[in-house]
């Protein structure tokens, strides 16, 4: 049986809108706890010889970040602070008694001294090192929708369109490949979209497993119970008599091949992504809220989840290492159980997707868990690793399912993004979606002198389609920064309509340069416009 490992990388686009807490600095600490790590650890795997067949996505707005020349800035900014931190550390604990803990400020200088070696031996950046291995055939690199767009509410068949054929464009364009599968944003799907995704030269995406075991559309407001899934008829209906988590399955739109849908395991998955039923929440791993200020270094570990910051006690590398490569070993059986139960019933895989930000950042020792389940995995031959298109290739015909309409994010539907505190943001997007369409239809000939102002409209548009603004204002964590956003791009969009209307196209030229200093991000999205005017 294969096990399918699939990693989700994204962020918005952050570059120019400040550092902390929520501009540059996002970026950078996600590079810094994450991506090279990452790359650190499949390096290794490489040198050897073991086979890491990851399926690693990355969304077309975060690798434009990471290629933009402002970041290696930013991130060169981002690496000295952190040192400096690791400086004041030691002699402030030296001089406040607290040397127990000056082991620790010496080992996040040593980190980030080798990640920035990491760094110096890429050809290209981040971006560069990902193709580089999946030109080698060790892992798969998948897109997404351009600005990671949530796109079963986006209201123009042209807006979903963009995000999906520009998405692909771009990952051609910046990875030097074309990506087989696609992540859809947030999961989320709705009747009709796996048409789009063939379009856009798709032929897979991941689905979260209720909607695969629904089989058929629960609406914007469908109701899980803890014994079933509503059917058609009101009845609760057993889940365990409807469709596996273990297969892929088929979409049939109606014009082309069929796409291929993987579904999420949720007995594997739970045991990875849960702070409190997992791993992540074991006492030996780095504590992820207790933070030392001034600087940001984290110097304890989570000894128990359930007690306060204050009695948290100090972390210790050496143990918290031994402890992934234990819990690496553990999954692995843990794998070997899934299959042993899902095989007999015609299981051929077990898919475990996550969001890449998990291993690293919110669970600092997790890159290191994964090189080390590799490694577990590469000793046994009861599930073996693959990529998502390994695992597709000479699949033959395969199940057809009607998916049901939902998300992976909270309850299972679109409430994360569509509730009564993000409602007036839809209001305000789908209007700017219908004048910009409009504008776009009008304009798609347009010569030189108004180009400047069209492509910057293009680029606030898909900006503020945006999951994350939605999605931050609903978790409450920092509404105002999302809000903030949010506004910022629909008003750069009216304020280019309100020009390109007026019909001066030197105004319009100068104004879209002043929002191209904040939002340059994707070098000419107006030819994925026009396709997208074309159907």
């Amino acid at each position: 049986m294969h096990f399918v490992l699939t990693l989700h990388s994204h962020l918005p686009w952050v570059l120019h809108h400040g550092r902390w807490p929520h501009g540059s600095d996002w970026l950078c600490e996600a590079a810094t706890d994450t991506y090279l790590p990452l790359l650190e650890a499949l390096d290794r795997l490489e040198r050897e010889g073991t086979p890491s067949p990851l399926t690693i996505g990355v969304t077309p707005v975060l690798a434009n970040q990471l290629g933009h020349p402002d970041f290696d800035y930013e991130l060169e900014a981002f690496v000295a602070q952190r040192l400096e931190a690791c400086d004041e550390a030691e002699w402030t604990l030296e001089a406040t008694g607290e040397t127990h803990l000056l082991p620790l400020a010496h080992y996040w200088r040593a980190r980030l001294e080798r990640l920035g070696r990491v760094l110096e031996r890429t050809d290209g950046g981040i971006t560069g090192a990902l193709a580089r291995h999946a030109r080698a055939g060790r892992i798969e690199l998948i897109s997404s929708a351009a600005t990671h767009g949530f796109l079963p509410l986006l209201r123009r068949p042209e807006s979903v369109r963009l995000q999906l054929r520009l998405g692909r464009r771009e990952h051609r364009r910046i990875f030097g490949l074309d990506p087989a599968g696609c992540w859809l944003p947030e999961c989320a799907y709705r009747a009709g979209l796996e048409q789009v995704v063939r379009d856009a030269g798709f032929d897979f995406f991941f689905a979260d497993a209720h909607m695969a075991l629904a089989g058929r559309s629960l609406g914007l407001y469908g109701e899980h119970f803890a014994g079933g899934v509503r059917s058609a008829d009101d009845e609760p209906r057993d889940v365990v008599s409807l469709r596996s988590p273990y297969r892929v399955y088929a979409l049939h739109p109606e014009v082309g091949a069929p796409v291929a849908v993987f579904v999420r395991d949720p007995t594997s998955s739970r045991q990875v992504w849960s702070r409190h039923q997992g791993y992540p929440g074991d006492a030996a791993y780095l504590e992820f809220h207790k933070i030392r200020w001034p600087g940001g270094l984290k110097l304890w570990r989570v000894t128990d989840p359930r007690v306060d910051l204050g009695a948290k006690q100090p972390y210790d590398p050496n143990v918290a290492r031994a402890r992934a490569y234990r819990h690496a070993a553990d999954f692995a059986a843990v794998l070997r159980t899934v299959r042993d139960t899902a095989a007999p019933l015609g299981g051929e895989l077990i898919a475990t997707p996550f969001d890449t930000e998990l291993f690293g950042h919110w669970w600092y020792e997790g890159v290191d868990f994964l090189g080390d389940l590799y490694r577990a995995l590469d000793d046994q031959t009861a599930v073996r690793p693959a990529t998502a298109r390994e695992h597709l290739v000479g699949g033959g015909e395969r199940e057809a399912i009607e998916l049901a309409e939902g998300s992976w994010g909270a309850n299972g539907d679109f409430s994360m993004w569509m509730n009564p505190e993000t409602e007036w943001t839809w209001t305000r997007l789908w209007s700017l979606e219908e004048r910009f369409w409009r504008t776009a239809a009008r304009e798609r000939g347009a010569d030189g002198r108004r180009r400047p102002a069209l492509v910057q409209a293009a680029r606030e548009l898909l900006l503020a389609q945006a999951s994350d603004w939605q999605f931050v204002i609903s978790t409450g964590a920092a509404g105002d920064y999302a809000e903030r956003r949010f506004r910022g791009h629909c008003d750069a969009l009216a304020a280019l309509l309100d020009a390109i209307d007026g019909g001066d196209a030197e105004a319009a030229a100068r104004l879209a340069d002043d929002y191209a200093q904040l939002d340059d991000c994707f070098p000419d999205p107006w030819p994925a416009v026009v396709d997208a005017l074309g159907g």
